[in-house]
């Protein structure tokens, strides 16, 4: 029963801490899967007592890892609240914050958030089931993912192509008539996919280092300036008045409950690809599924941007133990931390079982939490310091950047956010700015 009990413990505080890197633009779960990866030795050190109860050494990082990857799954649950009252999200939600401060201003922003927690925890449940038909689709007997890798690049070709073409953003410049604003609005956004590309390509050349000694991730201050601080900026420039929120509950009726299963199986089916295939992201994920969905309205479009997002995060581990490959920073840490078995047979091995536990119940405490939280944002919001928050913010993330990368790392945050920047003025989608890992990643297969 310790074994069990340690783990939801560890879930529960993965969870929490999950709720401050959700809630707080800029703090995100890679900075907390690197400060407990450098901390490792020590945590295993102050858990040594433990070994009088029959408890490892093994077992004290896998639980270091069980906290990593609730942190991971509750994140996904907690960044819609600054991505509808403050309009900074990150890399992972920036497709979110139209649909969800179009309700935001509307006085339903309470409503965004519990569209998104349900969306996020549908896809949990789903993902549940998907697990054994993914493991015998992408592993044995079928060994989906060894074909995948010998067309690779052209799977990456084909999907930055996608990003492209369904860019539906027009730019009026050389008239307003036929298709051509269409056309400049495509060519803008190849622009900024170009560029993020380009500083991409440099930025991987970059050798920083933390002044305190921390791990030095270059990827922190690049994907941090690109889709953190230009919307941070913008909140700060465009200080928009919000209405008086209504904390009115949510209700299906069976034509939105047909709908609301469709966006969930989409979304944690997106999610399921992006985990799959490097260099995607759940941005990148999010346009692929909205292309497939097809037309949908906003609360749909909520939900199913969220399910991607949670979907993701739950097949990173998955998919982990069936391709041994890890495709986001929380796991490129618990690989660093934990001895990971190949998944071959039909029983699970005993270190995703105990994943799957922190992602289920991490789930699950999530969702009532980002309810919970959700609810005081919307009673309370009127009475917040909208333009210190943004200002405090702003300047978090600079130091948080500093203590991990130092002062190149500012540089690169700076140039970061200048290019970040584009797609704001210009009104294409920031998810072109991926560029900064697709076009490196297909150089690499070329």
């Amino acid at each position: 029963m310790l074994p069990l009990a340690l783990v939801l413990l560890f879930c529960i505080l993965g969870v929490l801490t999950g709720v401050l890197t959700g809630i707080l633009p800029g703090l995100h779960v890679n900075n907390i899967a690197l400060i407990f990866l450098s901390l490792s030795s020590a945590i295993v050190s102050a858990f040594s007592f433990l070994s009088d109860y029959g408890i490892s050494t093994d077992f004290i990082l896998v639980l270091i890892c069980v906290y990593i990857i609730s942190v991971s799954i509750s994140h996904t649950f907690h960044d819609i609240i600054p991505s509808t009252f403050l309009g900074a999200p990150d890399e992972d939600k920036a497709l979110t914050v139209l649909p969800a401060h179009s309700l935001l201003m509307e006085g339903k922003g309470y409503e965004a958030v519990t569209l998104s927690a349900i969306g996020s925890y549908g896809a949990i449940l789903f993902c549940f089931f998907l697990i054994y038909p993914i493991r015998f689709i992408i592993g044995e007997p079928l060994f989906f993912y060894e074909s995948l890798r010998e067309i690779m690049l052209f799977v990456l070709i084909a999907v930055s192509l996608l990003l492209l073409a369904t860019e539906k953003s027009k730019i009026y410049i050389f008239g307003k008539k036929g298709i051509t604003p269409s056309i400049v609005g495509i060519l803008f956004a190849t622009v900024v996919f170009l560029i993020s590309g380009f500083f991409g390509i440099i930025t991987f050349e970059l050798s920083v280092s933390s002044p305190i000694g921390l791990s030095s991730p270059v990827l922190f201050p690049a994907l941090a300036g690109l889709f953190g601080t230009p919307t941070l900026l913008t909140s700060l420039m465009t200080k928009p008045k919000l209405p008086k929120q209504r904390l009115t509950e949510v209700s299906f009726d069976k034509k939105t409950k047909k709908s609301l299963f469709l966006s969930v199986v989409t979304g944690s089916l997106g999610g399921a690809l992006v985990s799959v295939i490097p260099g995607l992201t759940s941005s990148t994920g999010t346009v692929i599924t909205m292309t497939a969905r097809g037309k949908s309205d906003k609360r749909q479009t909520i939900i199913t941007l969220s399910a991607v997002n949670t979907a993701c995060a739950f097949f990173v581990v998955v998919i982990m133990f069936i391709t041994l490959r890890a495709r986001s920073g929380a796991t490129l840490a618990v690989k660093d931390l934990v001895s990971v078995v190949e998944w071959t047979e039909l029983l699970m091995p005993a270190n995703l079982v105990y994943f799957l536990i922190a992602l289920i119940f991490g789930g699950m405490l999530s969702y009532f939490l980002t309810l919970k939280i959700g609810k005081l944002f919307a009673k309370h919001f009127a009475n917040v310091p909208y333009l210190l928050l943004i200002k405090s913010t702003i300047c978090m993330v600079i130091i948080l950047v500093f203590l991990f990368t130092g002062a190149l790392g500012i540089i690169v945050l700076l140039v970061a956010t200048a290019i970040g920047l584009l797609p704001v003025q210009w009104g294409v989608r920031r998810s072109h700015c991926m560029g900064v890992l697709l076009i490196p990643i297909i150089l690499y297969f070329i």
